[in-house]
């Protein structure tokens, strides 16, 4: 068995919010690029109650969201879906979609992208 000075050294690099690339987005959000690669990107975000996106879609890029804490509200294809937690949702590329937080608390979750989703977003608004 590995000494955690052993664990440490063996291991690339172990990331959490607390360290990762951070940014806001919209009116009191926040991003952080828990992985950020040309071909994966996973990201935890913070959405405040009341908070939106605009409606969009990505040329390439399929999505997973994992609900953390928070219930999610998906809007794609004029359909809605309620996301809650410990639940995910999938999202094909050339789908047009946007999410809100309806409640009263925060939305955390995580966002899986592939590949990345950076630079391949068509806005709709």
């Amino acid at each position: 068995m590995l000494d955690s000075s052993q664990i440490k050294s063996e291991i690339v690099g172990i990331i959490s919010k607390d360290n990762a690339e951070h940014y806001n987005w919209g009116n009191n959000s926040d991003g952080w690029h828990l992985l950020k690669s040309d071909s994966l990107s996973v990201i935890q975000e913070r959405v405040a109650p009341g908070a939106c996106e605009r409606r969009h879609y990505h040329s390439k890029a399929q999505q997973f969201f994992y609900i953390l804490s928070g219930t999610a509200h998906i809007i794609m294809s004029d359909v809605e879906y309620e996301i809650v937690k410990d639940k995910g949702f999938h999202i094909a590329p050339k789908k047009s979609h946007h999410l809100v937080n309806l409640g009263s608390e925060d939305l955390v979750f995580l966002l899986i992208s592939e590949p990345k989703s950076h630079g391949d977003r068509v806005s709709e608004e």
